[in-house]
């Protein structure tokens, strides 16, 4: 499985983007998708997962302002991101997941392919 993140850029504080995860080469409707972020300096992180069922999880730093989503037609996953701050500044990766799980896949180690990346600076 190949993933292609984008969507990333430059945003003011209080602003919004949102951010696209597009898949090829499997049957995107058969695994569950994540999203990472990795700041200057400081590990990755765990933002959001969707289930293949659609079941969401957010970090509780996100919560209430980020939403994950998936379109399985188009083998794409989307991260809304609104209320930006700061601290949201970071590269945003997206992983795919197979198979299901007992608690939040929140670990690097627990997804099987990994997107390149998208940039996103939010000023202040």
């Amino acid at each position: 499985v190949q993933l292609q993140a984008s969507g990333g850029g430059l945003v003011q504080t209080g602003g919004s983007l949102r951010l696209s995860c597009a898949a090829s080469g499997g049957t995107f409707s058969m695994y569950g998708m994540g999203w990472f972020r990795q700041a200057p300096g400081k590990e990755r992180e765990f933002v959001a997962f969707i289930s293949i069922g659609g079941t969401t999880y957010h970090a509780d730093s996100v919560k209430g302002r980020f939403t994950i989503s998936r379109d399985n037609a188009n083998s794409t996953v989307y991260l809304q991101m609104s209320s930006l701050k700061p601290e949201d500044t970071a590269v945003y990766y997206c992983a795919a997941k197979r198979g299901g799980f007992r608690f939040v896949p929140a670990k690097l180690r627990e997804y099987d392919y990994w997107g390149q990346g998208t940039l996103v600076t939010v000023s202040s």
